[in-house]
């Protein structure tokens, strides 16, 4: 990515990466849809009740893919072929480890954190069942963002699509085979999205291994090495603890949603599902430019990664007016599609439009967040996300708590913490420290 047309590099190695990025919240929408339609509006509730605490152990893992990603991404640039394969290596025990850790602390607090959330009686059971479930994937969850972050920052966001297609071909399957013949209620919809998650993640490292030269590492390259797990986890840390930060907000506001009841909870379900779609062009697109930048400031070509993150910013604002536009239109049929329960499309389509309005912000967030890690400026990341838990915890308990807001403040505060983080972002890289950034970091 250091040669040739700066937007055109970004665009190719985009749309790859948002095609993924869909097929993977397919997951999740098809959870959603079977149990909205066949389950009911409780199942559906309990499933949202469980999504920002899954996410919560989910985006620690995550966090130190990217970091990892960040450095591989910079030695590629500089051609440092063989710190590249160490680096390969001891992520790989760095995350796994992790993961497992994360894998046995979620299922054995399941029942205290959704007490914690505050879940209505009613369908707290299904919501500790889904949620063990699930967090009994953190491991493949962990091994499938490790090779995905791997395989980026290596210039290649193919590969793994062709997995990501097949395993959510196979999660649809199961979902309608454990649901909808064996009744197995929200326990089948988690498990069959844990089992295609493995599933994509073993794929994609087998043939990984069998056909990337970086992946032939010799015995020495893999040996632990504790300097190289140091850097990885120096990198990766402070953007988990960034993902960390915003789950624990995104907690709170769960928490919020649950105060109003069974009916908010299953239209905040539907409209968090609707937005996970929409937020994909703006991750792909951050996650694009963050390996281009890391390759080319590796490379030392500042010019280009400066061209590459206003280009972005371009696409990114015509995209946010685009949805602005579409959701003033049609919001209430987009909620529709997971549940037929007219208070919920009511509240749900309503809440959809107040969300677009701040969809600016929301991309802004993610094209200055990819280009920032992507210089490797991860300190920053750790305070990102250290104002989202501000802004969420301090707008959802001042807006919960106005009687005209009501529960609109579940979105309101969404949208406002965007604005916040947003022009943050914004100064951060208006500030220029991102510049100073690279591979002699340590």
């Amino acid at each position: 990515m250091t040669e040739g047309s700066v937007f055109g590099n970004i665009i190719r190695f985009t749309l790859p990466l948002l095609f993924g990025n869909l097929f993977q919240q397919l997951y999740n929408i098809v959870d959603s849809v079977i149990v909205g339609q066949y389950l009911g509006k409780n199942a559906l509730a309990a499933v949202g009740a469980t999504g920002s605490m899954t996410f919560f152990f989910y985006s620690l893992c995550i966090g130190l893919s990217v970091g990892t990603g960040v450095l591989i991404a910079q030695h590629f640039g500089a051609g440092n072929d063989s710190t590249v394969k160490k680096l390969i290596a001891n992520s790989a025990y760095v995350t796994g480890a992790i993961g497992a850790v994360l894998t046995v602390l979620s299922v054995l607090l399941a029942p205290a954190l959704m007490t914690l959330l505050g879940t209505p009686e009613s369908i707290f059971d299904d919501a500790v069942g889904y949620m063990r479930i699930a967090c009994a994937g953190t491991v493949a969850v962990a091994a499938y963002n490790w090779i995905n972050a791997v395989m980026r920052s290596l210039g290649n966001s193919r590969i793994p699509l062709i997995f990501l297609i097949v395993a959510s071909v196979l999660n649809i399957g199961l979902d309608l085979l454990f649901v909808m013949v064996f009744q197995m209620g929200v326990h089948g919809a988690a498990l069959a999205t844990i089992l295609a998650q493995a599933l994509s993640a073993g794929s994609c490292i087998i043939f990984a291994f069998m056909k990337f030269p970086q992946f032939r590492i010799s015995r020495e390259e893999a040996r632990f090495d504790k300097m190289t797990a140091k850097n990885c986890l120096l990198k990766g840390v402070p953007i988990a603890l960034q993902n960390a930060f915003i789950s624990l907000s995104m907690i709170y506001l769960q928490r919020t949603a649950n105060g109003f009841g069974d009916t908010v909870i299953a239209s905040y379900t539907a409209t968090m599902r609707v937005e996970q779609l929409i937020q994909q062009p703006f991750s792909s697109l951050g996650t694009a430019l963050s390996t281009f930048v890391g390759q080319n400031l590796g490379a030392g070509k500042l010019d280009r990664c400066i061209s590459g993150y206003r280009r972005s910013m371009a696409a990114m604002a015509v995209f946010s007016a685009v949805m602005l536009g579409v959701f003033l239109l049609v919001s209430e049929y987009n909620v529709g599609f997971f549940v037929s329960d007219t208070d919920v499309i009511n509240i749900g389509g309503t809440a959809l439009k107040l969300s677009a309005c701040f969809y600016l912000f929301l991309g802004t967030i993610h094209t200055t967040r990819g280009l920032l890690n992507g210089a490797g400026d991860v300190n920053y990341a750790m305070l990102n996300g250290f104002v989202e838990v501000i802004g969420r915890i301090g707008f959802a308990t001042v807006l919960a708590n106005i009687e005209a807001v009501g529960c609109w403040a579940v979105w309101a505060t969404s949208g406002l913490t965007w604005f916040i983080t947003g022009v943050m972002s914004l100064i951060r890289y208006r500030g220029g420290k991102w510049k100073g950034h690279g591979i002699t970091d340590k």
